[in-house]
């Protein structure tokens, strides 16, 4: 397991989205597993573009949500915290309606730098949007409760 709190669960993330853009655009962490992060977001109003389709920047910030509070559970928030460096993205398929499912997954866990790939599916399973993320690691005050 990669988490730095080996007895994370779901319930610990009641109150990260309060007053954030993950709660205006309704992402919901939905999966902890030994090495991966799941989360949703709807397509509705709040996530189309103009053409009725998810919006790209809805799908960036889905992934940089998902990486991001991923990173998070990987450093001690006592002495560390974590922002995003860099973040790129290829849309590999529309999508107007449902739910989509964004996975992290990490390609290097560093002592400065974190880098994350999020794979986003739609209803289907099907690859709607990848991403990767580059977290900076730095020494400060955490900026978040303990979990």
């Amino acid at each position: 397991m990669i988490w730095f709190n080996k007895n994370i669960t779901l319930n610990d993330f009641a109150y990260w989205n309060k007053n954030t853009l993950a709660e205006h655009l309704d992402i919901h962490i939905t999966e902890i597993g030994e090495d991966f992060l799941k989360a949703t977001m709807p397509v509705d109003k709040r996530t189309h573009q103009p053409y009725g389709l998810l919006h790209g920047g809805a799908s960036v910030a889905l992934a940089e949500t998902v990486g991001s509070v991923a990173s998070a559970l990987v450093i001690d928030k006592e002495t560390q915290m974590c922002v995003g460096l860099d973040i790129n993205a290829n849309h590999i398929r529309g999508v107007k309606s449902g739910l989509v499912t964004a996975v992290a997954k990490p390609l290097h866990i560093g002592s400065t730098t974190h880098v994350w790939e999020i794979k986003i599916y739609d209803e289907k399973e099907k690859l709607v949007c990848i991403s990767r993320l580059t977290v900076a690691i730095l020494k400060q005050k955490p900026l978040y409760p303990k979990l």
